[in-house]
Formats: structure tokens, sequence, C-alpha cells
């Protein structure tokens, strides 16, 4: 499965990595194809009408190739990825697994998903092993994929296939997408790969390589339902699993956001932007607007017996119900000289030099971190606790908090291999 693929907390979009290492450049397409072979630049283009011309441009049109499923299978089955949640060729594929990978690979890239799925396949081996583990040991699990709210959509869902499809992924589209947190992407994915039923899963990499061929000229989002009518008429209805990750696959190691290979693409002759020269411009995207710097303070304490406080935060909202060193709001007019009145306990606060820097989806963040050492019997304040510095790898700490952590402690303990 690839995404994009689907980037780290609260982030962005990323094409899955290649088995292989990257492709060479396409060559010229003059030295492709012959010049009758697709239409010249600009053919699409309204043209005033000339009675010598217009039978010609009719012609070149109809003889135009036309991608189809067939040409893209065909070099699936010779150059698909090997990736631990893809069932082999003649393996029936496991629902679960389908669905795991895919819900991880949301926003994130496959190199950085396989040590996380790995580990959480060792953890929870199956759907009903997930539905019954704890909040606090499915967040611990995912801390570092990002997007901490999929994690607790994640364990809603198992519940839901547990207790109302007696622990079986239902088979169709339409009945995954009434499962919690399964969107249309997740549903068509999972419908498609795990069930071998005609859907059409449209991810980022799908989306690049769907615009492309057809030289979509409306941007993102707005292209979004032209996207999926040109893919949802190519899914052939015998392999229709395969057709799902075989574009995934072409978008992921050929159709590249960046130099794509056309030399090498199964979609060469049919693929209208090639034929332009005008690869990297589609898809078409508007133009992302950053939002505003947001500032806060994080209270880093340790006790004598070298322990830290955290706490967690709120089940709703950004890293919801994730750990963290207790914090301030985030706002963009945080005044860092008035922290100590968020402070949450009394102590000898040291401010430590520098920021932490990091970057949501929506807007970026800069936390000055404070120090403090406490004594042996200092008590945590409501609603928070002390966990020792030894094991707070075994915290739902996100990476934002992990920055904190290791700005202040200097580094973090590394977790065993199993956890």
């Amino acid at each position: 499965m690839a995404r994009k693929a689907k980037a780290a907390p609260i982030e962005p979009s990323a094409a899955p990595e290649a088995r292989t290492s990257p492709p060479p450049a396409a060559p010229d397409a003059a030295l492709l194809d012959p010049p009758s072979s697709a239409p010249e630049p600009g053919a699409n283009r309204p043209v005033a009408p000339q009675a010598t011309s217009a039978p010609r441009l009719e012609a070149d049109r109809s003889a135009a190739p036309q991608a189809n499923a067939a040409d893209l299978l065909v070099w699936y089955d010779r150059h698909r990825r090997d990736l631990p949640w893809r069932a082999k060729p003649g393996e029936t594929a496991d629902p679960y697994r389908v669905w795991l990978s895919e819900i991880m690979l949301q926003q994130t890239t496959v190199a950085a998903v396989k040590p996380f799925y790995f580990r959480f396949l060792e953890r929870f081996p199956t759907v009903e092993a997930l539905a019954e583990a704890p909040t606090d040991a499915v967040m611990q699990a995912w801390a570092g994929l990002g997007y901490y709210s999929r994690a607790r959509n994640l364990h809603a869902c198992a519940k839901a296939v547990v207790a109302e499809h007696g622990g079986r992924f239902p088979g169709t589209e339409a009945a995954l997408l009434k499962l919690p947190g399964v969107g249309a992407y997740t549903a068509a994915a999972v419908a498609a790969i795990a069930f071998n039923e005609p859907a059409a899963a449209v991810d980022g990499n799908v989306e690049r390589v769907m615009s492309r061929v057809y030289t979509v000229d409306d941007p993102l989002p707005k292209a979004k339902p032209q996207i999926r009518a040109l893919t949802e008429a190519l899914v052939p209805r015998d392999r229709p699993g395969d057709f799902a990750q075989a574009v995934m696959d072409l978008g992921a190691t050929i159709c590249t956001p960046k130099r794509p290979a056309c030399a090498l693409c199964p979609w060469m002759r049919p693929c209208q932007a090639r034929a332009a020269g005008l690869q990297e411009a589609y898809p078409r995207k508007v133009k992302k607007v950053e939002g505003q710097l947001r500032r806060g303070a994080a209270f880093v304490v340790l006790r004598a017996d070298d322990s830290v406080l955290l706490r967690t935060r709120p089940p709703k909202g950004l890293l919801g119900g994730m750990a963290e060193p207790p914090t301030s709001e985030w706002t963009p007019d945080y005044a860092a000289s008035q922290a100590m009145l968020d402070a949450p306990l009394e102590a000898r606060w040291k401010r430590l030099p520098g920021v932490v820097r990091h970057v949501f989806t929506h807007f970026p963040l800069e936390l000055t971190v404070f120090f403090a050492k406490v004594p042996r019997d200092t008590a945590a304040p409501d609603e928070m606790r002390w966990t020792p510095r030894a094991r707070l790898h075994e915290e739902a700490l996100p990476g934002s908090m992990k920055k904190v952590l290791v700005h202040a402690l200097g580094g973090l303990p590394n977790p065993s291999p199993h956890t």
C-alpha cells in the first residue's frame, strides 16, 4: 500500500518510498514516440475552423492511445512492491492488516510507517486484541505517527467491528463507510484490496497520476470529483484490488511529484501531460496559506527520584489524549515573560535558551521551555503524574513533546525493540 502517502504530527501528505533506487529522468518525448502517437501540445485547445485542417485534427484525436487497466496490470505484475501488509500473488489479503496499514499511511510515508506497523501488529495482532486494549496502550503504540485523532478512531473502529460485526470487517464499500474513522478513501481501498470489490481508491498518488494522464486543469481539491470519476471508469471488475495497488505503486515509484520517470511508465503514450511536456505542472493546486505562528511555554519538572511531571491532554482537539509535560495555551501573542502564571507548581524555574519549534498542518508553533528540579516528596498536581525518566518511552508522547523533553533533559531513553 502506498500513499503518499499519505505526513508528521498534524502534518502534510507525502509520496511513499519506492522499493528501488529512483529511476532515471525521462528522455525527451520526441525520442520516445513518432509525432503521430500523441496529440501535439495544445492540440485539445479550440482552433478556428479550417476546412483543410479539421479532418486531420479529428483523425489525430481518434488515433491517440487511451489509458487502460490491462497495460497497468501487466506492469504491476512485474514491478509490484513487496510491502509487509500486502498479500503476495495467490494469497488472500487480511482485511485487518489492509485496514491498519491504510490508516497508518494517511499523511505518512511507507518508510515511516514500516517500523510502527511491525510493532503495532506484534502488540495487537488481531482486531479483537486492539478492541480490548486500553486507550492509553493504543495511544502509546501510535505515538510518533502523528495525526493522533487517527489512533482514537482506529480504536473506536476496532471496537465497532467486534461489537457489531463479530470481529469480521464488512466486505462492501458502503458498509465500511459506516465504521468510525473510515472515510471514502479507506473504505474504497479496503473494499477493493481485501474484498476485491470494484471501488476507486483515490489517494494523493492516484490524484497525481490521473491528473497527468487526463490533464485535469481544475486545482485540488476542486478536481477531486472529476479525478474519482476518471479512476472509476478504469477500475476492472476482475482485478480491482490489484488495480488500486498498481496505481498507487505507479504514483509512488514512477509518476513522482518531481522528475517523473515517464520512459518507464506503462501509461506513457496516453499521458496527455507528458505529450505536452507539462508533467510537473499537474496536479494543479491552490497555493497553501501558512497559518499564523503560535507561541507558548512548556514546563519540564524533574523530581529527585528521576521522575518527570506529565499530564494527558483532553481527548478532543489537537494531540487529543496524548501525554505532555504541562504547557500553557498556544496563542499568537503569548508573552514568555508572563509564563510563571502558567507554571504547574512552585519551584525555582530556569528559562532555557532558545525555543522548541514544531510545524503542525495548520500552523507553526514555538515553545519556550522552563526547567525545574524538585524534592523527592513533591506531590503531582491534580490530573498530573510522575513518570520515571527510564519509562518515558511507555508514554504516548507526540513528536512535539519529545522535542521539549530532549531540549530540557538532553535526551530520552531508548525503548526496547518490542515497545
